[in-house]
């Protein structure tokens, strides 16, 4: 696949903090592409860099060749952006709306519908009924649409499904997968570490920096040591326990259990031994330690975790 972005040497700050400190990043076109991070890890910044809204205070973003400060203008012709907060007029209707944003690309809904079609469909209903009058997950249909009127060959949505109900989500999702196979590039930043399993290529930011990059399934596999899903009696003590564990790497909560690993490259079947005599030793009892597979939100932590011990 041919690069679609390439940033290089990026850095962009508010005043004298560092909000953005890319040395070098790049997307293949047809990338679905997600970027992880907290809030205040850059996310924002970075996607309005590259959507050509905010000027580098060194570096270049290059998208399809394109300088996004010499170029900006051709880089808006085929980049849709769709911010993290509702940006649409409330008080104009859904059909108001698109016929505008529309207009400001020069094209018509009609020109552009087939690329629409799937999602506008769910909004026809309502297409006399003013934007700020609508629910969360039709208002994320309307944004998408407007961003699509176009027809963009990039696609930036800075997380977009925050605030919106888990079916909303996952349909949303389903939509993001279409578009990619119709030959869109997508951008998508999200909270969700689930969601992000969806993308092919994953980032993962902190504090300005990209700590952590590639293929999504590159995450799992290359997982460094080995991970256990531990339950025991007294829960809300456990991982004080095991963090005291002389041999410790990590113990953080998963869901309702907590997730371990060892500094050791022993045998999981002697770690697992161990730690079992350690915890009833220590008074627990109904002690279960099992292999755990990692997931994006296994590697992220362990991420981050490397991060603290650099710094």
């Amino acid at each position: 696949m041919s690069q679609l972005i390439k940033i290089e040497n990026l850095i962009y700050a508010y005043g004298s903090k560092i909000a953005v400190d890319l040395p070098y990043l790049e997307v293949e076109e047809g990338d679905l592409f997600g970027l992880i991070g907290a809030d205040g890890a850059g996310k924002t910044s970075l996607f309005r860099l590259i959507a050509s809204l905010y000027k580098p205070k060194q570096g270049k973003i290059t998208v399809f060749g394109q300088d996004t400060m010499k170029d900006y203008a051709k880089i808006r012709q085929f980049t849709g952006y769709m911010p993290g907060k509702f940006s649409l007029y409330e008080d104009l209707t859904i059909k108001e709306n698109m016929n505008f944003f529309a207009s400001v690309f020069e094209t018509t809904v009609a020109e552009n519908y087939s690329l629409i079609e799937e999602i506008y469909v769910m909004l026809k209903p309502f297409e006399n009924r003013k934007a700020g009058k609508l629910s969360g997950g039709m208002k994320q249909k309307l944004a998408l649409c407007s961003a699509l009127i176009h027809k963009p060959k990039l696609l930036l949505l800075d997380e977009p499904t925050t605030g919106v109900d888990p079916a909303s989500r996952q349909e949303f999702w389903e939509m993001l997968l279409k578009l990619q196979k119709r030959g869109i590039t997508i951008i998508v930043s999200t909270p969700y570490l689930d969601e992000a399993q969806m993308c092919n290529k994953l980032a993962l930011m902190h504090k300005s920096k990209i700590i952590a990059q590639g293929n999504t399934s590159d995450f799992i596999t290359n997982f460094p040591k080995s991970l256990f899903h531990i339950k025991a009696s007294k829960m809300r003590d456990l991982i004080h326990i095991l963090r005291d564990f002389p041999h410790c790497h990590s113990a953080y909560s998963f869901g309702d259990a907590i997730h371990y690993q060892d500094k050791r490259n022993l045998t999981e079947r002697v770690i697992q031994q161990e730690l079992d005599a350690y915890l009833k030793k220590a008074g627990f009892s109904e002690v279960r330690i099992d292999k755990q597979i990692p997931s994006i939100e296994d590697a992220f932590i362990d991420y981050l975790h490397g991060q603290e011990n650099d710094n």
